[in-house]
């Protein structure tokens, strides 16, 4: 995935974006880059791979090597940067957040424009960011080409540009799929994609950006370049799992959203009989925790955390680049409370159920502790396809999604025409499903949280979120 913060302010602004930034590293482990504008230094630019060490240690001196009163910040989960460019638009540093996935028909098709060449990296790619910057510079204005670039890449594209006069340009997706929102103190402004990253540096909420609507800040003024668009179509996903619990996305919070929606879970086994003798309610920390808890509470049944997660000196899971060494630090960050698993019939909700490459490992780890039954729950349905638009999974292909896989394994390919059937618990074939991941995983039970459900918790319009993922529908 990725997220970005930047800040225009009349005093250095490059406290205020290390710390925003690093207030999105729970976004990314791949990369982290800053760059900083200063009117008698010009353009600086910083970038570090992050995938063994934290934001905040590779950047802990940033404030002797950058200074400036205006500068952007990203991490990356794809390519470095931010980038500088030199174009006939002037000098800027440049960052995005989102997913190309037609990025060799844009290279094929607009090469000429970028003197017949582009870097590229080790793996023989292009940065994703400079071929933006490329598709920006094919018109003769910052707004032309943004609209330009959102136009023809198929995917989406936030963007943040940080000029040679120390403005910036921020622009949202064209159908505003992740958020990015605006921050105003006495010192100047700020755009961020959480909102919580700003509001602990001082900033109150301004506004949020509209889908496709690009604004320029300065330490005095936000101007409008391009109104918004009326088509939002924003992440789902996002108040599921990969947002950050004390951020709102179109005015909804995410920690709340998911209370709801561990409750409304929590309404619908109770209509079906099932929560007569569980002992807890647990979680698969951290963004499983509060679907569980809003599970708990409205269940009457206590929450308790069966197992720890040690982590001051256990790195995020997904960190390694190999599966089986992000699958060896998950085993080694598990702590059992045996008090509370032996002879327990343990309920869990986490907030998806993607590849399930952990998942038998950890119940079995349960039932190795003593556990009596262990019943799962998802906090969203289903997903059955690659997200087209984001790029927040390290999936290569849609079989790696283990509903697609169980799937194949009932029906063979013929058995994706019914994908809308598998996902419904009340169908033949929804049950198939269930019971065939229960026996794959040591489940006593599963469901997953319904699609009408989990809109219900985020309480936007169905027709203002994107739910692909699990649909397969624009």
């Amino acid at each position: 995935m990725g997220g970005f913060f930047g800040a225009v302010c009349n005093h250095d602004a490059v406290e205020d974006v290390f710390f925003g930034t690093d207030y999105h590293s729970h976004l990314g482990t791949r990369r982290g880059g800053m760059a900083a504008y200063d009117s008698k230094i010009g353009l600086q630019r910083e970038i570090h791979n992050i995938q063994n060490s934290p934001f905040r240690t590779k950047f802990e001196h940033i404030f002797e090597e950058m200074s400036g009163t205006s500068a952007i910040g990203c991490i990356s989960d794809t390519d470095p940067q931010p980038l500088l460019i030199r174009s006939r638009l002037g000098t800027y540093s440049i960052c995005i957040v989102g997913l190309i996935r037609n990025a060799e028909y844009l290279i094929d098709q607009y090469l000429t424009f970028s003197s017949g060449h582009f870097t590229t990296m080790t793996s023989g790619n292009i940065n994703s960011t400079e071929l933006v910057a490329a598709l920006i510079g094919r018109k003769n204005t910052f707004v032309e080409g943004i609209k330009f670039a959102q136009e023809v890449i198929e995917g989406s594209v936030s963007i943040l540009i940080l000029r040679d006069n120390g403005s910036i340009i921020a622009a949202r997706d064209r159908y505003g799929r992740i958020p990015v929102l605006i921050g105003k103190n006495d010192g100047g402004y700020c755009v961020s994609f959480e909102s919580f990253a700003y509001q602990k540096l001082g900033y109150e909420d301004e506004r949020e950006l509209g889908p496709g609507e690009i604004v320029e800040i300065t330490k005095d003024s936000l101007t409008v370049l391009a109104e918004a668009g009326t088509d939002l179509k924003i992440c789902a996903f996002l108040w599921s799992y990969y947002g950050y619990s004390s951020s709102n996305y179109e005015g909804v919070n995410v920690e709340a959203m998911r209370y709801r929606d561990g409750g409304i879970m929590a309404e619908t086994d109770k209509k079906n009989g099932v929560l007569s003798d569980i002992d807890y309610i647990g979680s698969f920390p951290d963004s499983g925790t509060p679907h569980a808890i809003g599970y708990a509470n409205k269940s009457g049944i206590p929450f308790a955390r069966p197992f720890i997660k040690y982590t001051p000196t256990w790195s995020r899971s997904f960190t390694p680049a190999k599966q089986v060494d992000r699958e060896r630090v998950a085993k080694m960050k598990q702590i059992p409370i045996k008090e509370l698993i032996k002879d327990k019939k343990l309920l869990f909700v986490d907030d998806s159920i993607v590849r399930g490459t952990q998942l038998k490992e950890t119940v079995d780890f349960l039932y190795d502790n003593g556990a009596k039954e262990v019943h799962m729950r998802s906090a969203c349905p289903p997903i059955m396809y690659g997200c087209k638009y984001l790029n927040f999974s390290r999936a290569k292909s849609e079989m790696e999604l283990i509903a697609r896989r169980v799937i194949m394994e009932l029906e063979g390919e013929d058995g994706f025409n019914y994908i809308e059937e598998y996902s419904d618990s009340s169908t033949e074939r929804g049950k198939k499903l269930r019971q065939a991941l229960c026996e794959k995983f040591h489940f006593k039970t599963l469901e997953f949280q319904s699609l009408e459900g989990i809109i219900e918790a985020i309480g936007l319009p169905r027709e203002k979120l994107c739910t692909y993922c699990w649909t397969g529908k624009e």
